[in-house]
């Protein structure tokens, strides 16, 4: 700020107003950068936005104008179908199958197998990151590494061990029948958790054993209230996995009443009426069914992002 010299008033206050500040202007690198996240961007919502073109055309009329960025013959029909608002003839004449698909009830399957499932998996691995990250016992490395060795199985080796186990107890085509192999723990849960555990300070822990704080009152009322973060990351995670789950459940399920809405919109795919397959009600079940989905990650993205950076996974 300039001096004042006390003489003209006029001069002084143009003298000590500050100078705007001139914006930088954009370089190169800059502008080649916005390009490219503009670029990639858009290829990644285009998928979904042909998803929407599809579910809104008319079944009958897309084969004529394939390549149209636009609805053709715009039609709220797929939607209609995927609600059952529409009769076996009114489906067939939009170029359906007839096929009806009981929405409501594959989608509270969903709900159920996918709420239960996170509920249950994320209590249990927070449990075991917990033994493994804070609880001094002889050999608790050496059964972590031991544990870790798990998540080199590929998932189709224990299916049939899941399914023989499933058909003895009795729980083919239940509900229960599909969250049981998850509904305990995962490797990648109890490793994530057992990241950020680690880096909790132990002054808070021991000063509450002092005060004669059992360990478990320690896990509920210390360790989780300070790890609400991580544990709704791996929270959401395991939701959407298990919300997007189809080829297991299609093993044990068989009739409505255990159908998830993955495996329902697979069998509607399935019932291909003559003209061809039913793409505007398909691309509409598939774009209702992932809605849920798309808005979970979009409002807890940032939450994910911090919470695996500071859990130190690269």
């Amino acid at each position: 700020m300039t001096a004042t010299t006390g003489l003209d008033p006029v001069q002084d206050e143009v003298r000590t107003t500050p100078e705007p500040r001139r914006r930088p202007r954009p370089t190169v690198g800059k502008v080649v950068a916005w390009v490219v996240m503009i670029v990639l961007l858009l290829i990644t919502l285009f998928p979904f936005y042909w998803m929407l073109r599809t579910a809104l055309s008319s079944n009958s009329a897309l084969y004529a104008n394939a390549t149209s960025l636009l609805p053709v013959d715009f039609s709220w029909g797929g939607f209609e179908r995927v609600f059952g608002l529409q009769t076996t003839e009114e489906a067939i004449a939009q170029g359906g199958s007839g096929a009806s698909i009981d929405f409501w009830l594959y989608l509270r399957n969903s709900v159920i197998v996918a709420t239960v499932v996170t509920a249950c998996q994320v209590f249990f691995s927070a449990m075991a990151a917990y033994a493994f990250s804070r609880l001094h016992w002889k050999g608790r490395n050496t059964v972590f590494s031991v544990f870790l060795l798990s998540l080199m199985v590929p998932v189709i080796f224990t299916l049939l061990p899941n399914f023989v186990l499933i058909r003895d107890l009795g729980l083919i085509d239940t509900l229960f029948g599909i969250m049981l192999p998850g509904l305990f723990m995962t490797p990648f849960a109890i490793f994530f958790l057992r990241q950020f555990f680690m880096n909790i300070s132990t002054e808070v822990e021991e000063a509450a054993l002092i005060d004669g704080a059992s360990k478990v009152r320690v896990f509920f009322s210390l360790i989780i209230p300070m790890s609400v973060g991580p544990i709704a990351t791996i929270s959401i995670l395991t939701y959407i996995g298990s919300w997007n789950d189809y080829f297991w459940p299609l093993m044990v399920s068989y009739t409505d009443e255990s159908r998830v809405l993955t495996v329902a919109l697979g069998n509607f795919n399935a019932q291909t009426p003559q003209t061809g397959p039913d793409w505007s009600g398909l691309m509409a079940a598939t774009l209702v069914a992932a809605l849920p989905m798309i808005a979970l990650f979009l409002v807890f993205a940032k939450r994910i992002v911090n919470s695996i950076g500071f859990s130190g996974i690269k």
